[in-house]
C-alpha cells in the first residue's frame, strides 16, 4: 500500500487545517484590503509592512514568537486560560491561530490588488444612483474584485498546505492532531522512509503546480497579454 494510514490522516488533517484557515482569511482579510487600498493615512504603510511580514520572516521566528505569545506566560495565553479555553499551543486550534497569521498576506495582497484595479469611476456611479457604500460595496466592488478572490483562496489555501516551519513550532508532531502532510513528510524522510515521502512529496508537487497552473489560466493580465 503507497499510504498509509498515518499518511491519510494527514491528508485529511490538512485539508481541514487548509479550509477553515482560507475561510476566516477571506473574512478577515477581505476588509484589511479594502482599507489598505482606500486609506490615505499615515498608517497604511506600517500596516502594510506588518500584514507582509510573513513572507520574509523565517517561519521557525515568526513560530518562537507565536509560541511565546499564547504560552502560558504570553498575554493571549493568559487570556485564553482565563476563558476557560486552555492553551492554544499543540492544539488544531493553535495551527489555525498560527496558520491564519502566517498566510495573512497571501490573501490580503490579491484582494488589496484587485481593489485597487477597480478604479473611483465605478464607485462614483454607484453613487449618482444613490447606493450606500455598503451597497455599493456588495454589488459592485465583489463582483469585480472576483478574480482577486479566486486568487486570495487559492494562495491561501496552498500556503497553509504547504506550511512546515510554523505548524510544527505551535502544533508539534502530535498524531491525528496536529501532524499535517509537510510534518508527515519530515518524519518519513527521518525515519529512511523515502519511498513513502516520494508519494506524498509527489502529490505536494503536483497539487503546487496545478495551483499554479489555475492562476494563471484565471490571471486577467496573461489573459490581455495573449490577446494583443
Amino acid at each position: 500500500m503507497f499510504l498509509n494510514d498515518g499518511d491519510i490522516q494527514a491528508m485529511f488533517l490538512t485539508v481541514k487545517l487548509a479550509t477553515v484557515v482560507t475561510v476566516i482569511l477571506l473574512f478577515i482579510g477581505t476588509p484589511i484590503a479594502w482599507w489598505l487600498a482606500r486609506t490615505r493615512s499615515p498608517w497604511k504603510r506600517p500596516i502594510s509592512a506588518v500584514v507582509t511580514l510573513p513572507m520574509v520572516l523565517p517561519p521557525t521566528v515568526l513560530g518562537f514568537y507565536l509560541l511565546v505569545l499564547m504560552g502560558p506566560q504570553g498575554p493571549l495565553g493568559r487570556l485564553t486560560e482565563a476563558l476557560g479555553l486552555g492553551l492554544l499551543p499543540f492544539t488544531f486550534t493553535g495551527l489555525v491561530v498560527a496558520s491564519i497569521f502566517y498566510s495573512l498576506p497571501f490573501a490580503v495582497q490579491p484582494l488589496q490588488q484587485a481593489f485597487d484595479a477597480i478604479g473611483e469611476r465605478p464607485l462614483e456611479v454607484a453613487a449618482t444612483l444613490r447606493a450606500s457604500p455598503l451597497d455599493t460595496f456588495f454589488s459592485v466592488v465583489l463582483p469585480l474584485a472576483r478574480p482577486g478572490f479566486t486568487t486570495a483562496a487559492v494562495m491561501s489555501f496552498a500556503h497553509t498546505v504547504g506550511e512546515f516551519g510554523v505548524v510544527l513550532m505551535i502544533g508539534g508532531n502530535i498524531p491525528g492532531k496536529t501532524r499535517v502532510l509537510s510534518v508527515q513528510i519530515y518524519d518519513h524522510v527521518e525515519a529512511l522512509e523515502f519511498a513513502q515521502g516520494h508519494w506524498l512529496a509527489g502529490g505536494l508537487l503536483l497539487f503546487s503546480f496545478c495551483v499554479l497552473l489555475l492562476l494563471y489560466r484565471n490571471n486577467p493580465l496573461g489573459a490581455a497579454e495573449r490577446r494583443t
